[in-house]
């Protein structure tokens, strides 16, 4: 399901709840999960050995991995052809085991088409190419306010798109995660794709910031 949002009438004068962004878990939750945890490798339906390598397993996954699809993406076309065809074949093509994954759209964004991920019914995200989902892409502030105002919970990630810029909201869904593939930073055009890796953020392939500039990355 998507949703698309363009210039509209929306009332900012009502409160609301600011995005979060570098909200951590609650305590309550971590105790819950570490009694729930403790019960079942008692009750033997997995070991703690298993525990500790699916941990290790999921913290191997990170944005770098979408970073060098979104580098890939820019630098070749034939593989960009494919990412827009096949998500998962070109996360695959590239090393990223993707064989537990859900299907995986790979959206583009543009001067005049910008896309922002959200999952309104809990936190659906693309795990095998960017690892653990931020806090703020989990809180209902988020989910809730990106569908209805998007271009002011954008403001408020420091990102200010044009009005004549379309916000298209996508919504993932157990079965569809999405990676935004931002507008290449101009002045990239010699650069590698190690180098463009290194300007493409976590927070630019859910589509809440554009990729960093040259000048922001230590040479």
């Amino acid at each position: 399901m998507s949703h698309e949002h363009e210039g509209h009438g929306h009332d900012h004068s009502a409160a609301h709840d600011p995005i979060e962004q570098e909200a951590g878990a609650r305590r309550d939750f971590v105790l819950l999960e570490m009694a729930v945890r403790e019960l079942l490798i008692e009750k033997g339906l997995f070991t703690a050995e298993e525990v500790t390598r699916q941990i290790e397993e999921t913290d191997s996954r990170t944005p770098a991995q979408g970073a060098r699809l979104v580098a890939r993406f820019w630098t070749d076309a034939a593989f960009r052809e494919l990412a827009l065809r096949d998500g998962k074949a070109a996360a695959t093509a590239l090393g990223i085991d993707m064989i537990a994954a859900p299907e995986l759209v790979i959206l583009e964004n543009m001067p005049r088409l910008h896309h922002v991920v959200v999952c309104t019914l809990c936190s659906c995200y693309p795990r095998a190419v960017l690892g653990l989902p931020p806090a703020w892409y989990k809180s209902k502030e988020y989910r809730a306010r990106v569908v209805s105002e998007p271009r002011e919970v954008l403001r408020e990630f420091g990102t200010a798109i044009p009005e004549a810029t379309e916000i298209r909201v996508v919504d993932s869904t157990a079965d569809i995660r999405y990676l935004v593939v931002p507008v290449r930073p101009s002045g990239t055009e010699s650069f590698g794709e190690a180098e463009l890796a290194a300007l493409v953020s976590r927070d630019s392939m859910i589509g809440v910031a554009p990729a960093r500039e040259p000048s922001s990355v230590s040479p």
